[in-house]
């Protein structure tokens, strides 16, 4: 199946010369979606995952389901202040903006294998968080799968030694 098909390009949005990827597309296509799903939990079963983590919003699209596939348990990264009880936090640069992101202090057990699940890797910092937040837990990311990896931005190859996996890699500059 050609993903590609699935995705809409948003020029200028949200800002002047972004391009944006819109996966809203291939959410609505059941069969496209099934296929990201069972790609990701394929790759994430041959990575070891013990547990699957995904960054808000629209990596819990997909980390989600993989993580119910594969019969693991699913461990959310969310904004600062919307998980209720004790968090870690992360700070780290946006494509366009800084964000922080935080995860509840038992969300990951020492010496568990995480794979980190998100729709589009642009300029690393949203995985970088999710890296440091699951390590500084005491779990080992053994891998990262993303639907889209943009190799026009320094994602791809800031995240390389992490065993990336892409089911898509897009090479479009930025405008």
């Amino acid at each position: 199946m050609n993903l590609e098909e699935y995705i809409a390009i948003k020029p200028n949005w949200p800002k002047k010369g972004v391009m944006f990827k819109d996966i809203t597309p291939l959410l609505q296509d059941g069969k496209a979606y099934l296929y990201t799903v069972e790609q990701m939990a394929k790759l994430a079963l041959e990575m070891g995952a013990e547990l699957v983590v995904g960054p808000e919003s629209r990596g819990f699209m997909f980390a989600c389901p993989v993580a119910t596939k594969l019969g693991v348990g699913f461990a959310p990264i969310r904004k600062k202040g919307k998980l209720p009880r004790e968090t870690i936090e992360y700070s780290y640069e946006l494509e366009y903006g800084i964000d922080t992101l935080c995860m509840h202090k038992d969300a990951v057990k020492k010496g568990q294998k995480v794979v980190i699940i998100d729709d589009i890797i642009a300029l690393g910092g949203t995985m970088e968080a999710a890296i440091n937040l699951v390590q500084s837990l005491g779990g080992e990311v053994v891998g990262i799968i993303a639907l889209i990896g943009l190799t026009a931005l320094p994602g791809v190859e800031k995240l390389k030694d992490y065993n990336l996996h892409c089911l898509m890699l897009d090479d479009v500059k930025e405008d």
